[in-house]
């Protein structure tokens, strides 16, 4: 009798052990994030709804425009006094340190405005291509620019400034977008060009192992 029990104790943990392998074969293997610095990496790519923006040549800009192409996005405004200009010069450096990588995975790099009662497509060319002439704008009227900035959970506030006009306070992450159109990774303030073009190499040659 407690040959029989134990018999069929060892059949148990047996057919235990043999069930978690089954389960573990027949589970799809779920790719940790790339290691980063400071990006956060999304472990499942976000998909963006439709956008209506224009860009710095007047042309229209959807979110179909993101297809094909590595694009880093940032919300500000053409008359911004620190933070836009702080970050569009980091971000020259940047595409700098990732010179060597392949055209296909050169990053764009994307202003979309905040202020679109200033900014028509005319005053963002000349803004972004004093930086960097591969640096592209987009805006659009009001609604436009509030559901774009929603899409990627960007604030944004109108601030009465003395003696008369205003600025606008915004959020200064910076956003991965990859070629499928899918966020991919979000970067905080502050911003380190050599931090962004390591972490930028390590999405990007992750992506491409597993694509």
């Amino acid at each position: 009798m407690r040959l029989r029990t134990l018999g069929i104790a060892i059949l148990a943990i047996v057919a235990f052990a043999a069930g978690l392998l089954i389960a573990r074969s027949l589970t799809p293997t779920v790719s940790a994030p790339p290691p980063t610095e400071r990006a956060t990496v999304l472990d499942t790519p976000r998909p963006l709804p439709a956008l209506s923006l224009v860009d710095q040549d007047g042309r229209s800009w959807g979110t179909d425009r993101f297809t094909g192409h590595w694009t880093l996005v940032f919300f500000g405004y053409t008359s911004c006094p620190d933070i836009c200009p702080t970050t569009l010069a980091t971000l020259v450096q940047f595409r700098k340190a990732l010179a060597d990588l392949p055209p296909a995975e050169q990053p764009r790099v994307l202003l979309v405005s905040v202020d679109p009662e200033r900014d028509d497509p005319a005053r963002l060319a000349a803004y972004v291509r004093f930086f960097d002439p591969s640096f592209e704008g987009a805006t659009g009227d009001a609604q436009a620019v509030a559901a774009a900035a929603a899409a990627f959970g960007v604030p944004y506030l109108k601030v009465s400034v003395p003696g008369g006009g205003y600025n606008m306070d915004h959020g200064s992450g910076l956003f991965l977008v990859g070629p499928s159109g899918t966020l991919v990774a979000y970067s905080s303030a502050p911003h380190d060009a050599a931090v962004l073009a390591r972490d930028y190499r390590s999405i990007v040659t992750r992506e491409g192992s597993t694509s």
